[in-house]
């Protein structure tokens, strides 16, 4: 009886002194810390970006492992080591995860202290040069690969013309990893960062992903305050920390299903790059002649006009000019409705009091307009879109 009792306290033993196996942990995972090697990344005075990345990669791991015993982390590296863009995908995409966070750090040719903060990417079409200009920098990262014109089909990471294979790509999982983006900007803006949005670009380590995934910017190590900042034990902390707690408040949202597969709950809404107050001054989604004929006036709805519902509409382009009715930058949508707002000519397709009337029509919109997005109006006065989501439910 006596050795029966020690094995079962050795049994106890064991089991509470080893965490969960990989088996039995339902979530994955996978930090990406860009470049790495030979491939340096962005340059500052002090620091390289390859080793700012590896240091915030590895201190966000650490706090997940620490807290969350059901999540499984999987580093594309964890050492100085070069990892070709292609390879960090099948990482990810081979440990089955449920989620991929690439960490980056940005920088401007030009030195100073003009641009700052932190900014975060979902796989899409680059809506300003700004944008493009991102992805370029990322995506040069395969120029170092030897069979890189092989293995990307050609892809040529500085020419504009490349990113049209992005124009046209579903991501099925883009509500998702926007959900997630956003949430890290919104940490890194109550951690005092400045935040510079959730944007879409096209950035090839996302395009080989088949998980929600985003690439985070983290700041700018052309700026010699940022650099400083990306450089210190306070700032790798604090960054970290910033993108963990978006990662608990995302996980959170996480739920499984009856046969054991791991789902995201759909948000509320459908979630395209949120505009900062830069980018909609340079939004030039097209860039069009003064129109012929009239311009397109404000849809105004029988709908909106009888009733006080919120009415829901989808809008497909900007522009910094009027667009006649008819013109071919709207791809042969019919009807489209425009408004003006901060001085912009925006433009809306559909008009409809039922939000899942208008958001069924989204996903074919975005095939011809992928940064297509739902907005509100109310008695004929935009609207925040997540109140009037509110209201159509309550009705």
């Amino acid at each position: 009886m006596q050795k029966s009792l020690q094995y079962i306290y050795l049994f106890l033993l064991l089991f509470t002194a080893y965490p969960l196996s990989a088996k039995e942990r339902n979530f994955t995972v996978v930090i990406d810390a860009g470049h790495g090697g030979k491939d340096p990344g962005a340059i500052g005075k002090r620091g390289k970006e390859k080793n700012i990345n590896l240091n915030v990669a590895l201190k966000l791991g650490q706090y997940i492992e620490q807290n969350m015993t059901d999540v499984r982390v999987v580093y594309t590296r964890k050492t100085d080591t070069f990892l070709p863009l292609h390879r960090r995908a099948e990482i990810a995409n081979k440990s089955k995860a449920n989620l991929f966070i690439s960490i980056h750090t940005n920088s401007l040719e030009r030195r100073g202290t003009h641009i700052a903060g932190a900014e975060t990417y979902t796989l899409g079409l680059h809506r300003t040069k700004e944008n493009l200009e991102v992805a370029k920098k990322e995506n040069s990262a395969i120029l170092i690969e030897s069979d890189y014109k092989t293995r990307y089909a050609g892809f040529n990471p500085n020419s504009a013309e490349s990113y049209i294979i992005f124009e046209f790509m579903q991501d099925k999982n883009m509500a998702q990893s926007v959900q997630f983006a956003r949430s890290i900007q919104k940490k890194f803006k109550s951690s005092g960062r400045v935040d510079r949005g959730v944007h879409q670009a096209g950035f090839l380590v996302l395009r080989e992903a088949t998980m929600p995934s985003v690439l985070v910017e983290l700041g700018y190590i052309s700026n010699p305050n940022e650099e400083s900042f990306l450089l210190s034990e306070q700032g790798v902390s604090q960054l970290a920390r910033s993108i963990y707690d978006a990662f608990a408040q995302y996980k959170s949202g996480v739920r499984t299903s009856n046969k054991g597969e791991k789902t995201t709950e759909e948000p509320s809404t459908p979630i395209i790059e949120e505009e900062t107050k830069e980018e909609e001054k340079a939004s030039t989604e097209t860039i069009v002649e003064e129109p012929t004929s009239s311009p397109v006036q404000e849809q105004r709805s029988t709908t909106a006009k009888s009733t006080s519902k919120p009415v829901f509409k989808i809008q497909i382009l900007t522009s910094n000019k009027s667009i006649r009715k008819g013109a071919k930058e709207f791809k042969g949508l019919s009807p489209i409705g425009s408004f003006r707002e901060k001085g912009m000519y925006k433009y809306t397709y559909l008009e409809n009091t039922n939000y899942n009337t208008v958001y069924r029509q989204l996903s074919t919109v975005k095939k011809k307009f992928p940064g297509a997005f739902i907005i509100a109006f109310k008695n004929g006065e935009k609207i925040d879109v997540n109140t009037a989501i509110a209201e159509f439910k309550k009705k």
